[in-house]
Parts: structure tokens; sequence; C-alpha cells
């Protein structure tokens, strides 16, 4: 299902950063939130989507005069993509901006700790 309000798909039957209940089916033209970032890294996954030619929306949350008060550095960028085009843009936007880690299993990262330890030694 998809809210209106925020642009998010959810299973469930509101929407996850709303809590608006009033859903509906999602179209393919429907603009899907990715996700929300600092300007680095939104700048970086608006790139790979240009590369891949997937159509974007980069939306600041201050507004452009705001930033320029505050400072650049500290606006945070929420994507938008057309659903069409979503798993792409997600796994892209995943692949690039991924926890420290999170692909690694436990035995990846008790073999690195052990091999840290004996280049200590």
């Amino acid at each position: 299902m998809y809210c209106e309000h925020c642009c998010r798909l959810t299973d469930a039957e509101a929407c996850p950063e709303c809590g608006k209940r009033q859903l509906r089916p999602v179209r393919e033209e429907d603009p899907c939130f990715v996700l929300s970032t600092g300007q680095i890294w939104a700048d970086m996954v608006c790139d790979v989507l240009k590369q891949n030619d997937i159509p974007f929306l980069k939306q600041g949350r201050m507004g452009a005069g705001m930033a320029m008060l505050t400072g650049i550095p500290l606006e945070t960028y929420s994507l938008y993509v057309p659903y069409s085009h979503f798993e792409q843009a997600k796994e892209i936007a995943d692949s690039l901006i991924a926890e420290p880690g999170a692909d690694e299993s436990e035995e990846d990262i008790e073999a690195d700790e052990e091999m840290e330890d004996e280049e200590e030694q």
C-alpha cells in the first residue's frame, strides 16, 4: 500500500511515518521514498541513479534559505523515485549506504579480529 502524504510504501494498515490509515494501492508513476541522508551521501546516491538512468527527486528538509543560514552540511535530503524504479534505486542506495559490517558474518568478524591480534603481536 502507498501513503500519498509521505510517499512511503508499506504492508501495514497505517503509514509507518505519519500514521495515516487512508492508504491506496501504489501506481507505477507514484514517487516513492528511498532514503533520507546528508548532502554528501545524497549526492553520491543521486550520481549513481543518474548513471543508471533512474529519475529521482532530491528534496531538502530545511529549504535553500535555511540551509544557507545554518550551513549546507546540516541539511538532510530525502530521495524519491517513481515506483517503477523503486527496487533498483533501493538496491543502489542500500549498497552505497550500508552499515559497517552489515554484510559480514560472525565468522568473518572473528577472523578479522584474529588477524588484527596477530598483527599487533
